[in-house]
């Protein structure tokens, strides 16, 4: 069906940022545009959902080129579900942006950029285009990069350079394998593309295409073995940046990765292999990593990657019950990560550090603050009945049905350092005394958080409510996630509604 509304979200997001350009010294109204631009975006993006799940797949034809000559943006369940969740996201970095970024940053275009950025993310999630893709990655790696380096510290700069670095590597792939993959086709619509790389005789051609694509969205999802750009990265821009980044950036590699497997290259056994071995060690050096680190975003960021590996082993399953688990932790994983760096945030404005070694008694000083944390945490550790709980009994259940022993031993491991880093991040942090209490006797250092206007403690406390809220939902009334979890599930094994929704063949 066509539905020209379904690029709302992204217009929107544009025009937030043109017109913040008019307001470049005023950071009051360009605080004001963009809560209220990322909250007109969220609504159109719930109601974006609901025309999809209760109508079907939705496309738009730009300038009425029809598939597969022209760019379609295509709004299927998927798609519109992270456009979502994105958008979410988004409101609350956008909120605790207003108090938690330094006016300084406002003034080199902060919030203009954030825009651009959403404006990529969703332009990424709609395109029915692989070239059209490739853009918008284009347009999110390059505002990522400036919202990294704003403020110019020596140490942004050297994590942009390195961010940098990898990504022109995944665009590179990336930009291989489209150029293959139209020399072999003729074509860069993804539904026509899924008709003719089935047809295509030559498998050994179209597998070499494939690693081409994998190696560059795993790249950009930090994927083993280069991963590692992330948590050398991520610890270095403010913590909106990265609370940004962490629950969305990698999330449009890992969404590119199920978009490509499902409806281009399927994968066979071999390919099938290959991801459960990269989940393997994408679980373990995330693990391991966030095991011995002690500042409180670097053990975040390994965090990060270790979870990237419990939804690339659904990938790798290939089952419809894996991809049900990897879909319900994906969506889990934008709405907890997001909510782990401003918290991180919360954290850094309450102490002025985020070393775990020079933290302590923030639950004496915080106790209505650290219970709301808590339940991030115990989401975050998988604690049931929350949110990161149910998607790991789905994958357990489709690694036993699928004999995929290694990948559920290296889940259960994941999960097991996951929760001794959060307990112990919880002692350091919130329960033992702060460092000097003990042998000084003195008492609890100052209230800080009493210190704030009103307008910064609610711009600071409220995105975490937010998402904190969104957890809890996921968490107890899972069955109404799921439902929507098993029917893209559904369509990522039969992708034929959405080659004929876009080549209207039906």
């Amino acid at each position: 069906m066509i539905d020209n509304s379904i690029i709302l979200p992204l217009i929107v997001n544009l025009f937030a940022a043109i017109i913040q350009l008019f307001f470049w010294r005023k950071t009051v109204a360009q605080r004001i545009i963009s809560i209220a631009a990322c909250f007109v975006v969220m609504l159109l993006s719930a109601q974006l959902v609901n025309k999809v799940y209760n109508g079907g797949i939705l496309i738009m034809e730009a300038a009425n080129w029809k598939a597969p000559f022209g760019i379609v943006f295509v709004a299927d369940l998927f798609s519109s579900v992270l456009v979502l969740f994105s958008s979410l996201a988004g409101l609350a970095v956008s909120l605790f942006s207003a108090a938690g970024i330094a006016r300084a940053r406002m003034l080199y275009g902060y919030f203009p950029i954030f825009h651009f950025l959403m404006m990529g993310l969703i332009g990424a999630f709609l395109t029915g285009d692989i070239f059209n893709l490739y853009v918008w990655f284009e347009v999110i790696i390059i505002s990522s990069f400036v919202l990294m380096t704003l403020g110019g510290r020596k140490p942004q700069i050297e994590g942009a350079v390195k961010y940098m670095a990898m990504n022109i590597l995944a665009s590179t792939f990336f930009l291989t394998g489209i150029a293959v993959l139209y020399g072999i086709t003729g074509t860069l619509n993804m539904a026509d593309l899924s008709l003719k790389v089935a047809a295509h005789e030559n498998r050994s051609l179209i597998n070499i295409t494939a690693i081409f694509f994998i190696i560059g969205f795993g790249i950009k999802s930090a994927v083993f073995p280069l991963y590692f750009w992330l948590p050398s990265s991520y610890h270095t821009p403010p913590s909106a940046v990265v609370a940004a980044f962490g629950g969305l950036l990698t999330k449009v590699g890992l969404y590119a990765l199920f978009r490509v497997c499902t409806l281009i290259f399927i994968p066979d056994e071999f390919m099938k292999n290959l991801l459960i071995w990269l989940a393997i060690f994408t679980i373990l050096t995330g693990s391991f990593g966030a095991f011995i680190k002690r500042d409180i975003r670097k053990m975040f960021s390994y965090l990060i990657v270790c979870h990237i590996g419990f939804i690339l082993a659904g990938l790798g399953i290939f089952t419809e019950v894996a991809f049900v688990g990897a879909l319900l932790y994906l969506f889990h994983d934008i709405m907890v990560k997001t909510n782990m760096f401003l918290i991180a945030g919360l954290i850094r404005q309450l102490r002025g550090t985020m070393n775990m070694d020079k933290l302590g008694g923030l639950y004496a000083d915080y106790p209505k603050i650290s219970l709301l944390i808590a339940i991030v945490l115990f989401s975050l550790v998988g604690v049931p009945p929350l949110s990161g709980f149910w998607p790991k009994i789905y994958l357990f259940e489709a690694g036993f049905m699928s004999d995929r022993y290694l990948a559920v031993g290296a889940i259960i491991i994941g999960s097991f350092i996951t929760l001794y880093v959060i307990a112990k991040m919880w002692i350091d942090v919130f329960w033992k005394s702060p460092p000097g209490v003990e042998d000084s006797g003195e008492g609890a250092i100052v209230d800080k958080f009493k210190t704030f206007s009103l307008s910064k403690k609610a711009l600071l406390v409220s995105p975490i409510v937010l998402l904190a809220a969104i957890s809890l939902y996921m968490g107890l009334y899972t069955e109404n996630i799921a439902l929507a979890a098993k029917r893209i599930a559904a369509e990522m094994m039969d992708t034929t509604p959405y080659v004929e929704a876009v080549l209207k063949t039906h």
